[in-house]
């Protein structure tokens, strides 16, 4: 086995491994092959979005040295911009709430973020929460000197996860893929895989997730739940209904059941919207059959949730 040396952190970012769920695959119904996300630096599939805008401002001469780069993050994004800025010596605003986990909170922090905490009065993650924290991070942006990073509007975020789709790719081969399902939160994920798809003229049904308490997808319904990082309460600008063909919605207790299941049963400790998506691939697989094959992706660790107790039952 080769060691691999990196001249720095940053280029340890993506190839992730990818990991068959040989007791969560359905008898009878299609293989579930799961990206290992939290294998990035940060412990998150966020580090190459992050990685993918910033390189793409300093390449446009949009971010220089000295200046400030701000963001809105409920923790992931904001943590692997963190890591980022520090390694490249910008300084780090974030906006964030009280709604997200205090493990992502004091990680960002220790990465050197300077942070603006907004309350979230109700406990539970909202688009009138997010809009809040859109809202003051467009504020800052304002100051001269600061490159805003806008992930929801940002395109260069799904060249980042471009390269998550080539990986899939180059593991399981073009015609080896028959469906990946994504929680939708920005949408950069299932959005970037697909334009690997499409590149490689791979047949790949691509399915949408979201906490079935805020439907705004499937029902254009919102709602309250405790999903982070996924579930805004409005369509994201980067979710092109042409680049994946249906919606399915997850109820937000068997998410976090799965994750349970997922560390009890595959030693994968993970967070919620991994269990989201490992709830929606046992389904997908089970309408298929056993020759057919299921991607997604592990978000993040599970060690971001211990403090609101997804791992105590």
């Amino acid at each position: 086995m080769s060691t691999h040396v990196f001249g720095s952190v940053l280029d340890s970012i993506g190839n992730t491994p990818l990991v068959h769920l040989g007791q969560m695959s359905p008898v009878g119904g299609a293989a579930i092959y799961l990206k290992l996300e939290y294998m990035n630096p940060t412990g998150s599939k966020k580090d190459r979005m992050a990685l993918a805008m910033i390189e793409g401002a300093e390449e446009r001469g949009h971010l220089t040295p000295g200046m400030s780069v701000v963001e809105y993050s409920g923790g992931s994004t904001g943590t692997a911009l963190a890591l980022i800025c520090s390694v490249k010596g910008y300084r780090f605003r974030l906006v964030t709430s009280d709604a997200f986990s205090q493990e992502k909170i004091h990680m960002m922090r220790a990465l050197g973020a300077e942070l603006e905490i907004i309350e979230a009065f109700d406990g539970g993650i909202t688009g009138a929460l997010i809009q809040a924290m859109v809202d003051r991070a467009a504020e800052i942006a304002q100051e001269p000197g600061t490159f805003y990073t806008d992930q929801l509007n940002n395109p260069d975020m799904l060249k980042g996860f471009e390269k998550l789709g080539t990986e899939f790719l180059e593991a399981l081969g073009a015609d080896g893929i028959t469906a990946m399902c994504d929680t939708v939160g920005t949408a950069g994920t299932l959005m970037g895989a697909s334009q690997a798809f499409r590149k490689a003229g791979a047949q790949v049904e691509l399915i949408a997730l979201e906490p079935a308490s805020s439907p705004i997808l499937s029902s254009g319904v919102k709602g309250s739940h405790r999903v982070e990082g996924v579930g805004l309460g409005f369509v994201p600008a980067q979710l092109d209904p042409k680049n994946y063909d249906r919606v399915m919605t997850i109820d937000e207790e068997t998410a976090r059941e799965t994750s349970r299941e997922l560390a009890r049963k595959e030693g994968i400790f993970a967070g919620t919207s991994t269990g989201m998506n490992v709830a929606g691939a046992i389904a997908i697989a089970q309408e298929l059959g056993p020759n057919d094959t299921v991607v997604a992706v592990a978000c993040d660790t599970g060690i971001k949730y211990l403090s609101e107790g997804l791992f105590d039952a």
